[in-house]
């Protein structure tokens, strides 16, 4: 599964120009689980999200602009937390603890809305 949404990835950056990062959650195509990847800038390593979960948010937010794959001409001011504590399930189903600050927290909190079925 992570494959496949690492392969749409690759697609979606050949055709649209997402200069700071993207990411793509597995409902947005048509699979029916609680993933998404989330690749940051330049060569940073992508972020493989299992059954995330925001454990904690700092209060401290900011409100730029954000677009997403799903709309791929809008974009709008949405304001996330500077940093946010993330569980996932990593393969060998253990529970993995990170902190993700800034950009890659607005990146992966804006992935995680989607596994809940927002967009």
């Amino acid at each position: 599964m992570t494959d496949k949404l690492i392969a749409v990835l690759d697609r979606i950056g050949q055709v649209h120009l997402c200069a700071k990062s993207m990411g793509i959650a597995a409902p947005l195509i048509g699979i029916g689980r609680a993933a998404a990847v989330a690749q940051p800038p330049a060569d940073a390593p992508a972020a493989i999200l299992l059954i995330p979960r925001i454990t904690a948010r700092s209060e401290e937010t900011d409100e730029p602009y954000e677009s997403c794959v799903s709309f791929f001409d809008g974009r709008g001011l949405v304001p996330r937390p500077l940093m946010i504590t993330v569980e996932t399930t990593a393969l060998a189903s253990e529970t993995v603890t990170t902190v993700y600050e800034r950009g890659l927290a607005r990146l992966i909190n804006h992935k995680i809305d989607h596994p809940d079925g927002a967009l």
